[in-house]
């Protein structure tokens, strides 16, 4: 991890701008009637987890060039995240994915992550890959496979899943399968669904007591004509379908271009069934790529959503967040924690919102004001509220630039070999 002493002289440099610039804003929002303290105090709080395969050098369908110091295997990239969580105090948990990485020992693997001050958050399962020595192909499918064979594989892997979620303190799984069909007639839309629900009821029923079951929904890729959980309804209809503790689980990426997805996010919310996101931001389709960098206003409006959630106190409202990016032209520990703090911005701007003139304007049909009323609070600049609220829990004032000093990429590089140069694909 970065020597303590480089934050702590990177924060002395930064102090007395990083001071001056929370002053004014507080003034500023004590004008509206707003508390910075209060506010801090729930950035503070608010938390986000980064994937163990996020730290990788991404891939496109086309190469994948790594850049120097990749993690070699699933200790590597703990203490990648470690460092992120240290630098921004935003990313306490890390998600992992299986077999990708498959512990040795879990306890062991548990133990490593402790003392780095992570935790873990859900396990993702993988049957969208055929993994060696494995006996049946996904290639036409896995839960929703016509072979009842393949199908109890497919089953069998995901509660393996949980086995060793269970072994780390996980307490939650997320599946996401590429079930579909590339031409028109190649599968039977019913029966396919029919052999998905019943294939995730068993995955259901191996929860423990204690967990919840995130279903992910994905509008195409790699099944482009028809695939099996393609939108939030499908999702919907799924998770009610298996029981009280599956969710849904919303990827901002997942979605055809323009989607209201704040919208979704509402529909989740009245009905019960919102599990959690996985942030990132696209232009086209699932890019992949870091929160809040082509459309930082949805972002907003998505945690405005969340923020509205919590002020009406809706019971047993608790999403998981998770970041789910892939970096092929960044250092990835960079784009996580410029995301994991844009995540953050969106949520203590969200913060920021009259509700109660909101309330007004929308009870009047005011929708100019009603507008005006949101974009206030996008508009205003809250860094030095995600600043403090690093600062005072003992991350840095900037990240980024902290990150750089320390020289942290260039020491992984010297330690661990350069990888090659490969194909196409995920990492």
């Amino acid at each position: 991890m970065i020597e303590p002493g480089v934050i702590a002289q990177e924060n002395e440099r930064l102090l007395p701008g990083h001071e001056a610039d929370f002053a004014a804003l507080g003034e500023h929002l004590d004008r509206r009637g707003v508390d910075i303290a209060t506010v801090v105090d729930k950035v503070a709080a608010f938390s986000v987890a980064v994937p163990s395969w996020g730290v990788g050098t991404g891939g496109t369908r086309f190469a994948r060039f790594p850049g120097p110091g990749e993690p070699r295997d699933i200790y590597d990239k703990l203490d990648d995240c470690a460092v992120i969580h240290q630098l921004t105090q935003t990313t306490p948990r890390v998600s992992l994915h299986i077999p990708w990485d498959r512990p040795d020992d879990p306890a062991r693997l548990k133990a490593h992550a402790a003392e780095r001050g992570l935790g873990f958050d859900a396990i993702n399962s993988n049957t969208f890959q055929d993994q060696s020595g494995q006996l049946r192909s996904y290639k036409f499918g896995s839960l929703s496979h016509t072979d009842p064979r393949t199908r109890t594989q497919a089953v069998a892997h995901n509660l393996d899943c949980i086995e060793i979620g269970q072994a780390v303190g996980s307490t939650a799984l997320t599946v996401w399968i590429a079930d579909g069909s590339n031409f028109p007639g190649q599968s039977h839309f019913s029966r396919t669904f029919d052999r998905y629900l019943e294939s995730l009821s068993r995955i259901y029923a191996g929860l423990p007591s204690d967990w919840r079951l995130f279903v992910e929904h994905k509008l195409f890729e790699p099944a482009f004509y028809s695939t099996v959980i393609q939108d939030w309804g499908s999702s919907y209809l799924a998770a009610t379908r298996v029981g009280d503790r599956a969710f849904c689980l919303v990827d901002l990426g997942h979605h055809a271009p323009n989607t209201n997805i704040e919208m979704i996010v509402a529909r989740l919310i009245h009905t019960g069934k919102l599990g959690g996101f996985h942030f990132n931001d696209s232009k086209y389709g699932d890019d992949d790529l870091d929160a809040g960098s082509v459309s930082p206003y949805r972002l907003f409006l998505v945690l405005n959503e969340l923020v509205d959630a919590e002020d009406r106190a809706i019971p047993d409202f608790k999403p998981a967040h998770m970041i789910d990016q892939s970096h092929n032209v960044t250092d990835p520990i960079e784009s996580l924690m410029v995301s994991a703090s844009e995540i953050r911005r969106a949520y203590a701007q969200a913060l920021l919102v009259d509700r109660a003139a909101l309330a007004f304007c929308q009870d009047g049909n005011d929708a100019l004001l009603a507008s005006e009323t949101l974009k206030r609070a996008f508009r205003t600049d809250v860094e030095p509220i995600l600043a403090e609220a690093r600062r005072r829990t003992g991350g840095a004032i900037d990240p980024v630039a902290t990150y750089r000093a320390a020289g942290y990429r260039a020491t992984v590089a010297a330690a661990r070999p350069a990888a090659r140069s490969g194909g196409g694909g995920i990492i």
